[in-house]
């Protein structure tokens, strides 16, 4: 039996993972002997002609994907384009909005005949085996289709135990050499579960009240195949790392045993750190840590159940200062109860944070299905202004208070926006006069080059221009990307030069290869490491 996996498109300013969740589902069906591919649309370029022909020659008979609530329409798309190009095919969408509404999408979607409740290993093994047996699918758990003019939900399934015994997360099957080549993070997890119930999240749904732990051997072990990706960056993605202390200090303590050099990051909460596991976490390679903080008013806290105080803000920021690691804080505007003034008072702490060290970012709420303060909204004096999931990004206002409206939220947004682009451009103004520090130019020098290889990639650049016909004789590296460059500034409109330095770098990473064969040139971007 064959399984489509799909990963539908993530704008790429939002730093996303090789999809973590993907590969679990796939070493998952691939121990059961479902064969599985994964189409990643985050890092190519999405068309239903490439769809149709993948369809056609993989031939499988389940197409599974993913989908939060921002990237909800494109997975939709997709959806209808499979059962275009083949009615047959089981279409499936798993994934924390389908997983809280269901019965909604399965009535407005007919295209999509299963939704894939909560975690979905155990699920999707199960549903292999009752449609390659020809079964009824009423015995599958964990599952919502149409049966009989009505949806219906199957049993629930329960949580798995004992994350040891669910098989490595398949990566082979991922694209990383692209996610590498933007120069993206790599994820993995310690655990899953989340004890707080903040008001604006679907963790603790999603994944359970009670946390569950992986062993840290086994954590480590994935770790140092990480490191061998030579990735920049991983993050440990757990919803809490830091819940719990004697895990956190023993996944540690394995990292600091078998001497690995990697640098990571992860998520904590204030009132769950302290000065000796930040000192180990840094000793072990944790060089940041992400706290939400959500809003620097006391009602605005307890209101959503944050449950934390300034005081302990303050305290692990200084916690993160004496230990070496990089603090840094999510805020969010538009909560119940937000007034001008309490946004004021959230931007003022920020400042105050800022000069203890604290790097931090705003957001605007988003009430995703299956979180408390959409189902509630009345009660938290929050009116949503639009069901249009793509707007669900956090970056555009989608609620309003009784004190805040939309337009005040968008022109803070803007006001944002605007205070980056100006600082970006400062940098440029000095760099142009030899004034910029080693620092702000390859700030400008990265951003530019991720910029670039994304625009090749989405644009299949290199996929049109990358081969043709050599003439035999020798050429240097240089004189083949100089080529290169100046057939694809032909043909995307762009500058051959930066081209040009962006191939050097890509060809010196490893991230983009060439070969001259039997008279013919080609490059080609490494996809799978």
């Amino acid at each position: 039996m064959k399984v489509l996996l799909i990963n539908p498109f993530y704008p790429i300013s939002e730093t996303p993972s090789p999809p973590l969740g993907l590969a679990y589902l796939a070493a998952a069906l691939a121990e059961a002997g479902v064969e599985v591919k994964i189409l990643d649309l985050v890092v190519f370029p999405y068309s239903r002609s490439r769809l149709q022909t993948l369809l056609e020659r993989f031939k499988p008979k389940i197409a599974g994907i993913t989908a939060v609530t921002m990237t909800f329409n494109n997975a939709i798309k997709v959806i209808k384009d499979v059962k275009g190009v083949n009615p047959d095919i089981l279409t499936v969408m798993g994934g924390p909005h389908v997983s809280f509404c269901a019965k909604e999408t399965l009535r407005t979607f007919h295209e999509l005949d299963i939704i894939a409740l909560g975690e979905g290993e155990r699920t999707v093994v199960e549903l292999c085996k009752a449609v390659d047996s020809a079964k009824t699918l009423d015995n599958v758990r964990g599952i919502a289709y149409r049966k009989k003019g009505g949806i219906y939900f199957s049993e629930k399934r329960k949580f798995v135990k004992n994350l040891d015994d669910l098989p490595v997360p398949d990566r082979r099957l991922l694209p990383l050499g692209r996610y590498k080549a933007l120069g993206m993070p790599i994820s993995l997890t310690t655990s899953r579960g989340c004890p707080f119930k903040c008001i604006f999240c679907v963790g603790r749904k999603m994944v359970g009240a009670r946390i569950r732990y992986r062993s840290p051997g086994k954590v480590v072990d994935e770790l140092e195949y990480l490191s061998s990706l030579d990735f920049h960056q991983i993050n440990i993605a757990d919803d809490l790392f830091t819940a719990n202390k004697t895990h956190c200090l023993a996944v540690c303590d394995e990292i600091i045993k078998r001497d690995l050099r990697l640098t990571w990051t992860s998520f904590a909460r204030v009132d769950t750190v302290s000065d000796d596991l930040l000192i180990r976490m840094k000793a072990a390679g944790c060089n940041a840590v992400s706290f939400g903080i959500e809003s620097a008013n006391a009602k605005i806290l307890k209101t959503i159940k944050k449950g934390i105080t300034l005081d302990q803000v303050e305290a692990a920021v200084g916690m993160c200062k004496r230990a070496g690691v990089i603090p840094h804080a999510s805020f969010i505007l538009g909560l119940p109860g937000e007034t001008p003034q309490t946004i004021e008072e959230t931007m003022d702490f920020g400042k105050k944070m800022k000069r203890l060290g604290l790097s931090f970012g705003f957001h605007l709420l988003a009430p995703f299905p299956g979180t408390e303060v959409r189902k509630f909204r009345d009660q938290y004096g929050v009116r949503i202004l639009t069901d249009d999931w793509s707007q669900y990004h956090a970056n555009r206002a989608v609620v309003e208070t009784q004190a805040v409206d939309h337009k005040m939220l968008d022109d803070i947004v803007v006001k944002w926006e605007k205070e980056y682009a100006d600082y970006l451009a400062n940098i440029k103004d000095r760099m142009g006069i030899t004034q910029a520090s080693q620092k702000e130019i390859w700030e400008i020098e990265n951003l530019e080059r991720i910029v670039l290889i994304y625009d090749l990639m989405m644009k299949r650049a290199i996929e049109k221009n990358g081969t043709w016909h050599h003439n035999g004789l020798p050429a240097s590296e240089g004189e083949i990307l100089t080529q290169l460059s100046t057939k694809i500034g032909h043909a995307i409109d762009d500058d051959p030069e930066r081209i040009y330095r962006t191939l050097s770098y890509a060809v010196g990473q490893g991230i983009l290869r060439y070969e001259i064969n039997n008279g013919e040139f080609r490059c080609q971007w490494v996809d799978y490491l």
